[in-house]
């Protein structure tokens, strides 16, 4: 039931170490307290538990036992206060963080794992999408978004575009290294995500150069500077093109006629009726220089009882992938993926324990943003348990919901001290293997 060794919890979490061991510290060696690993390895504790309180037990137990598991699972050797960690934390740059997403990545790929996620030969999709995860009327630094409400208030908040590969097929999201969006973006935030999404294009290249990607989006994305944008990174494309941001296309496909396009109709189990609708080589606006599209339209229609008809789904999307009758179900399949970033990871993180959107502290410089990246690489971590680690996924299905479980493991973790995260997967499993007995002082 062991994942691979590389893809374990220990060499996961030692590959962490050792990015964290390498940071720049500006620190006076004289004066330093607590080692900026021990900082920044207690945070992601705190997010890999989902746990802000989870300091406190520790040092409890460390004085009741003379042991704690941020030592034996995190290999922290000096616990800081939470305040402590915090400034620490605070000073770090973010962009620090990135080397280690695409570790984690090459792992998976070294264990074969990603094969299954491919959407089409040698092609990974990747939908990106934009998420807040702080929010204040009050607390505002320079890295911040500002919005004036017409009322007069006004809120701070920090927003990214995150990235993740992900299949229609499958629930996990292996996500990317995000960028964040600023005030420099533009007054809107259709602006702010497209401006911080074509920043994002040639990092993903640069940290992922030789992996075929099929970006995918909302409409705002499905306009000619952009797509261009993701021709020079090297990548395809699916996004929306609702018909109200490309009109001139859809008169295009109007004179056309919707009659002589190709189509394919399939009925479910449950009776409703998918109709797809294609056509390759479409103008995509009304300009000389215009870019060439494939179109794909899709719609489920669904019967009452009367045998009145109406529309349950309808989405259409431009893409430079050559639609075909074999191909047509996937790639509108891939086009609806776009919402697994939503679904999968921001509501994962929203609503599934991590709690994204709670404040860990704001900071004066990096500490907010820094935050949510280790949020992020907890969640890759638990998204390759799911994949790799038969343990977890035992786990997973006994307890039958991600808060029942980690809750579990967090009663356990409070008075028990633990040498391996085996051994608690293990002890949380079956419990009455373990003869464990306690007396009344």
């Amino acid at each position: 039931m062991n994942p691979t060794r590389h893809l374990s919890f220990g060499s996961l979490r030692h590959a962490l170490s050792s990015l964290f061991q390498h940071l720049p510290d500006p620190r006076q060696p004289g004066k330093v307290d607590y080692a900026l690993h021990d900082a920044l390895m207690s945070g992601f504790a705190c997010m890999f538990f989902q746990d802000p309180s989870l300091l406190q037990f520790q040092q409890r137990l460390e004085e009741e036992k003379h042991r704690n598991n941020l030592h034996t699972l995190f290999g922290i050797h000096d616990t800081p206060e939470s305040t402590q960690m915090r400034e620490l934390i605070d000073q770090v740059d973010s962009h620090h963080f990135r080397p280690m997403l695409p570790t984690y990545f090459s792992r998976l790929q070294r264990g074969k794992q990603l094969e299954q996620f491919e959407l089409l030969p040698g092609l990974h999709l990747c939908p990106i999408d934009g998420t807040q995860y702080f929010s204040s009327p009050h607390i505002h630094c320079p890295n911040g978004l500002t919005t004036t409400h017409g009322n007069g208030t006004t809120t701070y908040c920090h927003k990214v575009i995150q990235a993740g590969i992900m299949h229609p097929d499958h629930r996990q999201v292996m996500p990317l290294m995000p960028e964040e969006m600023s005030n420099r973006d533009g007054g809107t935030k259709q602006a702010c995500e497209v401006n911080a999404a074509k920043r994002l294009l040639p990092k993903i290249r640069q940290d992922y150069p030789d992996l075929g990607l099929v970006i995918a989006g909302d409409s705002l994305f499905s306009k000619q500077p952009f797509i261009s944008d993701v021709g020079s990174a090297n990548m395809h494309y699916i996004f929306v093109a609702k018909p109200t941001d490309h009109i001139c296309m859809m008169a295009w496909l109007d004179t056309y006629g919707v009659s002589r396009m190709p189509a394919k109709y399939m009925v479910d189990e449950k009776g409703h009726q998918h109709i797809y609708t294609w056509l390759n080589d479409v103008p995509l606006n009304g300009h000389k220089d215009t870019l060439r599209v494939n179109y794909l339209d899709y719609r489920i229609i669904c019967r009452d009882k009367d045998g009145n008809e109406s529309i349950l789904y309808h989405n259409s999307w431009g893409m430079d992938i050559i639609i075909t009758h074999k191909n047509v179900e996937l790639l509108s399949r891939a086009g609806r993926c776009r919402w697994k970033v939503e679904n999968e990871c921001f509501n994962t993180l929203k609503n599934q324990g991590y709690h994204i959107e709670h404040t860990y502290g704001h900071g004066s410089n990096h500490l907010c943003l820094n935050f949510y990246l280790l949020t992020l690489l907890a969640f890759y971590v638990h998204q390759v348990f799911e994949l790799t680690d038969g343990l977890y996924q035992a786990c997973r299905q006994k307890f039958g919901s991600k808060p029942h479980m980690w809750e579990t493991l967090r009663s356990y973790i409070k008075i028990l001290v633990f040498d391996t995260w085996e051994h608690l997967l293990a002890f949380a499993y079956t419990p009455s293997k373990y003869a464990l007995s306690f007396h009344p002082p």
